[in-house]
């Protein structure tokens, strides 16, 4: 929860509408005789309890997010930034148009539907996040859908501001950037959240408590594989073509912290990803929604040793086919574990107990336990110990998790001062360093020795470079 000092918002015993979203706020409102209409009932949501919001990156994702906060009555998008006006994305699964015009179409279209006048014009907009936020314009929390290579310089720069951060996955582009942010946020005090949605599902609470029940026994063995979330198309070597600049896009901002080079329909706007420079690859998009259950019910941590395979690539595209293998010593009353990554249409041999005719899918787990096995799909998606026989006969335990109210109404609510978010930093930091480290495993080539809690392979220093690469000239973290 955020922190603010009583001479920047409290005076004469009244509370501010900035105090009473953060947790310093708390303890005297819990003391405050608040009218009904304050806390939104009825449909009403006064503006001192109302969540300011700016949303940094509107491309597909960025207005799905848009459109999931219009759910939420206590939420107000007061700002959208972004480098790019507008993008077609029919080619692309969110299908439509992106970008910055049409967010603001839809933004204000969806607050005028509210107003007697049937219009609303009071949507700012902004190309560069870091003008915006030094402008503050009243913004208590953003909201970050921007291409991987953003991600960090965007979430610290909200955090400094003292603001409560949303940022999609993969949290960062690199290790470094990780361990950067997460800190970060927990001495800032602010309300975080990152976008791995099955985070917040009733089945990932079923697996881990399950796991913890002994339902299988000790886990020595896990499989994680995806299909989906790379698209490499015929991505080879940079393009050697050099396209004017598409209108209406600030290529400049785009980069960011990237190095210079010339802009290509290639690298944006949604090609971003199979670019070392920009993405993560498959592991990148679908690690930390597909490593999540493994991570929370397997208490995993750092790895000792991570390793990995792939098929032909070089230093600027991201292969389409990988293995990595990470092996982490005992934790608590767990043994050691190894977890293998498979994508790009590689699998992990059928599970011993798996039905004949039953699929594995394109997004899966696999648990391994001296007793028996859980699979589920990605996500986290309907957990089963298989055969299905064996899930008829186990009596399940009690739940003992927390359960949630929603991936988004978990973080409004812990802006407001609540409890933490499910997948806080301090959960999603340490979630996304892992899944990027199979990335620098795959890039120097080594097996690495990992020394987590310095951020260092023990016996590769060129992998440095990759833990934490280089910002151009002009951007800081």
């Amino acid at each position: 929860m955020r922190i603010h000092k009583k001479a920047n918002g409290q005076k004469d015993g009244k509370i501010s509408r900035r105090d009473f979203l953060s947790g310093a706020a708390a303890t005297a409102a819990a003391f405050t005789i608040v009218p009904q209409a304050v806390l939104g009932q009825g449909g009403f949501v006064a503006p001192s309890n109302r969540i300011n919001i700016a949303v940094i990156g509107t491309g597909g994702k960025g207005i799905r997010n848009i459109k999931s906060l219009f759910k939420h009555s206590d939420t107000h998008i007061t700002d959208l930034c972004d480098v790019n006006k507008v993008s077609d994305y029919s080619a692309f699964y969110y299908r439509g148009t992106a970008g910055l015009e049409p967010a603001k179409e839809c933004v204000e279209t969806h607050y005028a539907k509210k107003r007697a006048s049937g219009t609303y014009k009071g949507c700012a907009t902004h190309i560069d996040f870091r003008e915006m936020l030094d402008k503050e314009n009243g913004i208590d929390a953003v909201m970050i859908a921007t291409p991987d290579h953003i991600h960090a310089v965007a979430t610290m720069a909200a955090i400094k501001k003292g603001k409560h951060v949303y940022c999609e996955k993969p949290l960062t582009h690199s290790v470094y950037e990780a361990r950067m942010v997460t800190e970060a946020a927990r001495k800032a005090g602010v309300a975080t959240q990152m976008g791995n949605q099955g985070h917040s599902s009733e089945d990932i609470r079923l697996m881990c408590e399950w796991i913890w029940d002994g339902a299988i026994g000790p886990v020595r063995e896990v499989h994680v594989w995806s299909d989906e979330g790379y698209f490499s198309g015929d991505l080879k070597d940079r393009p050697k073509e050099t396209p004017p600049i598409h209108p209406g896009l600030n290529w400049d901002l785009w980069l960011g912290p990237a190095s210079c080079r010339p802009y290509h329909s290639a690298y944006a706007p949604f090609s971003w990803r199979g670019w070392w420079d920009f993405g993560g690859g498959a592991i990148g998009d679908l690690g930390c929604h597909n490593l999540d259950s493994p991570f929370w019910a397997l208490k995993l941590g750092h790895p000792a040793e991570v390793e990995a395979s792939s098929v032909k690539f070089n230093s600027e595209v991201i292969p389409s086919g990988n293995i990595m293998r990470y092996k982490f010593p005992a934790r608590d009353d767990m043994p050691p574990v190894e977890l293998t990554w498979y994508d790009g249409g590689l699998r992990p041999p059928r599970p011993e107990g798996l039905e004949k005719g039953r699929k594995m899918g394109n997004n899966g787990v696999i648990f391994i336990g001296d007793k028996g096995v859980i699979k589920c799909g990605g996500w986290s998606k309907s957990p089963r110990i298989i055969p299905e026989t064996k899930m008829k006969a186990y009596k399940r335990p009690p739940r003992t998790l927390p359960r949630s109210n929603g991936h988004y109404r978990d973080w409004l609510d812990a802006c407001k001062g609540g409890v933490p978010a499910s997948s806080n930093f301090d959960c999603a930091g340490p979630l996304t360093e892992m899944a990027l480290l199979g990335n620098v495993a795959l890039r120097t080539g080594k097996k690495l020795h990992w020394d987590g809690n310095n951020m260092k392979a023990t016996n590769a220093p060129e992998a440095d470079k990759y833990i934490r690469p280089p910002y151009r000239d002009g951007w800081i973290l």
